[in-house]
């Protein structure tokens, strides 16, 4: 990997004898984001270089489950009989992601399902199958599921819940690779080109202040490649660079892994600091709390060291995470009673099966809480359990049930001893046309960005919900090729 601590530079002009290429619209980036930018740019017949590092596209998007937030009345929501409107979808998002920006996520609410539609005809591949089941991935090919906190308090008072998540057609994980073969297949189509192996450090700008330029480090050298629309940044995350974690994240645990390829080490966002960027939601991170399947465990209650719940336990996994993140220590436990007992599916979950206790009284003392503590929080749970209600967090009554049944069990899924993955949330601040704003809110001029370098929609873990990255990332993303090409 290369040096993440390596600085990005903004240049004149001026200081150089010649570009070695040029184009209208330059895209740095060959990921999810980068692909959609560069196929609307090269439709709105602008000529389009991408700039991508890896010898070749797809990014970190290539890796993923390919989940797509959609909503407002998908084909695929109707065929499963749930109705939505983009204003139902935009209450919810408002409510439950911190978004601070409601023009976006308008715009995005608005577009939702036009986005889908234009997915499906760039071949990407989705069927009109529903999983019904609550997983972290459906393990069937089904494409709708409900991938966030719709159905949680009070979001569903706010918003009626209807699930959004839109799997690409494979079974289980690795979705993202057929979405991108897509893409990238449609990019050559239209002529789009790539210039690979070729890492951009420096952008240039003009005496007017507009961005015009890259400089990309090749193995044989510097070259320089002129835009003469604009520049659109789509290099991705920077949870590979642990500097930066560290530094704008100092909360996070530092025994987590992140989620991503070596490339994710936070280039656009260093190519935008030079030219002046805002930067938002720094701290914000999704980390995975993957303690269900089997779904029985959602039935469990999570407590922290001193024998108190601390969230509704079907949350959507990274909600949990944040919230034990915030736990003295970081610390928790899924605490069960034989009737639910089960051992947590997901592999690199590693949560560990601390023991098990003849009474609640005596699984207190085993966990060395407060005197008292664990058993007033099980009996007040089982009082309400039994009459359907959460009372403390208003878990929905389809994982209520007493945990009544000895002998009882605890999982310790503490940060320190269990594994969790994550992915970073902030970047750069944007605008509502994916074009990039300085730390004054104005405009950088021939400057556009879109995907995971950007601060989007969800602003940490609480208000995540899975899709969240590749929907608004394919949507913003060609926002920021047609403006870059129609710049």
């Amino acid at each position: 990997m290369t040096d993440p601590r390596e600085s990005a530079e903004i240049l004149s002009p001026s200081t150089i004898d010649h570009w070695d290429d040029s184009a209208d619209v330059i895209v740095i980036g060959y990921g999810i984001a980068g692909a959609c930018a560069a196929l609307e740019a090269r439709r709105a017949g602008a000529n389009v270089l991408v700039i991508e590092r890896a010898s070749g596209g797809g990014g970190a998007s290539a890796l993923s489950a390919g989940i797509f937030y959609f909503g407002g009345g998908t084909d695929v929501q109707m065929a499963a009989g749930y109705e939505d409107t983009p204003d139902n979808m935009f209450d919810f998002l408002m409510a439950s992601t911190g978004a601070p920006d409601a023009h976006l996520v308008r715009r995005f609410c608005d577009h939702s399902v036009a986005q889908f539609d234009w997915l499906e005809a760039q071949g990407v591949p989705f069927n009109r199958g529903h999983y019904k089941g609550k997983s972290v991935i459906a393990p069937t090919d089904d494409c709708l599921a409900s991938t966030g906190n719709e159905k949680l308090w009070p979001f569903n008072k706010i918003a009626r819940p209807v699930p959004r998540g839109h799997k690409v057609a494979k079974e289980g994980d690795g979705g993202g690779a057929l979405a991108m073969s897509a893409l990238i297949a449609a990019c050559e189509r239209e002529g789009v080109r790539v210039e690979a192996d070729s890492r951009v450090n420096a952008l240039f700008r003009d005496e007017e202040g507009r961005i015009v330029g890259v400089r990309s480090k090749q193995s044989d050298g510097q070259k320089y490649f002129r835009a003469a629309r604009g520049v659109v940044l789509a290099a991705g995350a920077f949870g590979m660079n642990r500097e930066m974690v560290s530094h704008y994240a100092p909360q996070f645990p530092d025994n987590c892994e992140p989620l991503g390829i070596p490339n994710n080490d936070g280039d656009a966002i260093r190519l935008g600091q030079a030219a002046s960027a805002e930067l938002r939601s720094m701290d914000g991170i999704i980390a995975t709390a993957s303690f269900y399947p089997p779904e029985q465990l959602i039935k469990a209650i999570l407590v922290n060291n001193d024998g108190e719940r601390f969230v509704a336990e079907d949350s959507y996994h990274g909600r949990t995470a944040q919230a034990i993140m915030e736990q003295r220590g970081t610390k928790a436990y899924l605490v069960m009673d034989t009737a639910i007992f089960a051992y947590p599916e997901v592999d690199h979950a590693h949560h560990r099966l601390v023991d098990g206790w003849e009474t609640v009284a005596e699984m207190e003392a085993g966990l060395d809480m407060p005197h008292g503590s664990l058993q007033r929080t099980v009996a007040e749970y089982n009082e309400g359990a039994a009459r359907g209600e959460d009372v403390l967090f208003h878990k929905d009554k389809d994982w209520l049930q007493p945990l009544d049944q000895g002998p009882y069990a605890a999982f310790e899924v503490s940060y320190s001893n269990s594994c969790y993955y994550y992915i970073t949330l902030g970047g750069l601040k944007t605008s509502s046309d994916a074009e990039v704003l300085d730390t004054g809110g104005n405009v950088i001029p021939g400057l556009f960005a879109a995907g995971a370098c950007v601060s989007s929609i969800a602003q940490d873990g609480r208000g995540y919900a899975s899709g969240l990255m590749l929907g608004p990332a394919s949507y913003f993303g060609r926002v920021a090729g047609e403006n870059a090409a129609s710049a």
